[in-house]
C-alpha cells in the first residue's frame, strides 16, 4: 500500500505521538471536567469530538488548506480569537456553574451526547496551535517528493488518534471513577472547578499569543 508509510518511521511516529498524548491540554481538560461531571458516556462523547477535530486537522494539513489559514492574518486572528473566547466561556462556565451541576451521569439523550460531541470538536477545531502542530510535525514523517505525500499525511494523522485512544479513554474512565469521591467531597470538586477554569483561561492566553510564524 503506497500511502503506508515505512516500518520505522511508523514507529518513530507511535513514539512522538504516545509523549505528546500525555501532555496536557485543552483537550485532556475537557475530557476529565465533562467526565467528572456528567459521567463516562458524556466524557466519551467530548473525547469523540476531539477526535473528530483531529481527522479534520489531518485533512486540512494534507490537502493545504491549513496552509493558506496561517498565511492570512485575518483569517489566523479570527481563528485564535475565536479560540480564545470558547476557552474563556468554558473557564465562565466552570466557576459559574461548575459545582452546582449534579455529578450524577446524565442520561445519554442524543442531544446531551451530541453537545458533548460538539463541545469537543469545536475545542479542538478553535484552536490555531493545534493546526500548526500539524503543519509543523506531520511532514516531517514524509518526504516532500513523495508522489504519495497526501495519503502518508492522512494515514499518519488518523494513525495519532489510534495510538491517543488509548489514554484518552483511560483519563475519561479515570475521571468518572473519581467522581464518587467527589460527590462525598464538595469543597474539594469546587476547587476542580477553579482549577479547570485556570487551565482554560490559561491556554485562552496561549492561545491569543500563538503566532503564525
Amino acid at each position: 500500500m503506497d500511502f503506508v508509510p515505512s516500518f520505522p518511521v511508523i514507529l518513530a511516529f507511535t513514539g512522538a505521538i504516545l509523549l505528546l498524548a500525555l501532555t496536557p491540554g485543552p483537550d485532556m481538560t475537557l475530557w476529565m471536567s465533562r467526565s467528572m461531571r456528567d459521567g463516562r458516556a458524556i466524557g466519551l462523547a467530548v473525547l469523540a469530538g476531539t477526535s473528530t477535530g483531529v481527522s479534520v486537522h489531518t485533512l486540512l494539513v494534507a490537502f493545504g488548506i491549513a496552509a493558506l489559514i496561517v498565511a492570512s492574518p485575518t483569517a489566523f486572528l479570527l481563528l485564535k480569537t475565536g479560540g480564545a473566547a470558547y476557552l474563556a466561556w468554558l473557564a465562565f462556565a466552570a466557576i459559574r456553574h461548575g459545582s452546582s451541576f449534579s455529578l450524577r451521569p446524565e442520561t445519554s439523550s442524543k442531544s446531551s451526547l451530541a453537545g458533548a460531541f460538539v463541545n469537543g470538536l469545536w475545542v479542538n477545531l478553535l484552536n490555531p496551535k493545534v493546526i500548526i502542530f500539524f503543519m509543523t510535525f506531520l511532514p516531517q514523517f514524509v518526504s516532500a517528493n513523495d508522489p504519495h505525500v497526501a495519503g502518508k499525511l492522512v494515514f499518519l494523522g488518523l494513525w495519532s488518534i489510534v495510538v491517543s485512544l488509548p489514554i484518552g479513554l483511560a483519563v475519561v474512565l479515570g475521571a468518572d471513577a473519581l467522581s464518587g469521591w467527589l460527590r462525598a467531597n464538595p469543597k474539594a470538586l469546587r476547587g476542580l472547578d477553579y482549577l479547570i477554569a485556570s487551565v482554560f483561561s490559561l491556554f485562552a492566553v496561549k492561545i491569543l499569543f500563538t503566532s503564525a510564524r
